[in-house]
């Protein structure tokens, strides 16, 4: 019997929670993530925000294995971008080709590109023009149709990438309904650079599962929801263990000690600090139960709170 292929897991972007504080505590306290990918960079009036520049300083990110994401509508300010980061010293990044929000759609970034093809190939002769610089791609299979993805792929062949992240959905999709595995199976076949699956993963089995389909056609997985609801999902793909529930809310707890004296030595005001330090539990209701999830995510001042995580 072949041994299974072992993928080397991603951890997805995620604006408002996958910041430099959480995946330094997440890499610290549960592990097994190869790579944390940062919410996308983008420019605002003219330059990059001051909170994206933050967050990828590498002194914020000391240890951990990041690669800073990045959005842009066309080649122009793509390099813009890029050349703004160079004295973090990055030599990989991913462009963002596959968000979904109309804020960004509308403006021909993310899945918006889909609708523009020629903007697609101004940002992949910039990337063929960039050296010392390694990138990949994190894309869908279109804006509002799953074949969108065929119009832009031979350019994307062509364009040297280290690899491109599939979400087998299209934007308007958002992230409900049901994955295109058909045509994400055309798109990977058709694809020359190494893929990397993303979508609906919640459990080690899902991640075995495509294992068992794919084998080595996948190069990894990349993962986002699944590892906020479960923090530790990674690390027991990597180890084949199972962490007991009190051992995981153990950890949990800690994770979530650390966040708070950082939230609350940053954020002026209860409210504000409380609003911050809540969306670590968004999708955290199928680890820790529906009751206990609805106490603390309902809790209206610090002390209510921090009473119902003293309940877990």
């Amino acid at each position: 019997m072949c041994e299974m292929q072992k993928y080397k897991i991603h951890f997805a972007p995620l604006q408002g929670y996958t910041e430099d504080a959480y995946r330094r505590w997440h890499q610290d306290i549960f592990g097994g993530v190869d790579t944390y990918y940062t919410p996308f960079v983008r420019m605002e009036h003219g330059d990059i925000r001051s909170k994206d520049l933050r967050d990828i300083r590498p002194d914020f990110n000391v240890g951990v294995n990041v690669v800073p994401q990045v959005i842009a509508a066309d080649g122009k300010e793509l390099t813009s971008i890029v050349q703004r980061m160079q004295p973090f010293g990055y030599t990989r990044i991913d462009i963002n080709m596959g968000c979904p929000f109309p804020l960004q759609t509308r403006h021909g970034k993310g899945a918006g590109l889909f609708a523009h093809p020629d903007k697609v190939r101004e940002i992949m002769d910039e990337v063929s023009a960039h050296t010392g610089v390694m990138f990949s791609i994190k894309m869908r299979l279109g804006l509002d149709a799953p074949d969108q993805w065929k119009e832009v792929m031979p350019i994307i062949n062509d364009t040297p990438l280290q690899y491109i992240t599939i979400h087998p959905r299209i934007a308007t999709q958002q992230y409900k309904g049901e994955l295109h595995m058909a045509a994400f199976e055309e798109m990977l076949a058709a694809c020359k650079h190494p893929v990397i699956f993303n979508g609906n993963i919640q459990s080690v089995g899902d991640i075995e599962h495509l294992a068992s389909e794919y084998g080595d056609r996948l190069a990894g997985v990349m993962i986002g929801r699944g590892l906020l609801a479960r923090p530790s999902l990674a690390q027991e793909y990597a180890d084949g263990t199972c962490m007991s529930d009190k051992e995981l809310i153990a950890k949990i707890k800690v994770m979530h000690e650390h966040l708070h004296e950082h939230f609350f030595s940053i954020i002026p005001g209860e409210a504000q600090q409380l609003s911050k330090l809540r969306t670590f539990w968004d999708y955290m209701e199928p680890t820790i139960g529906r009751k206990a999830w609805k106490k603390i995510t309902k809790a209206g001042n610090a002390k209510n709170y921090f009473a119902a995580i003293s309940d877990l």
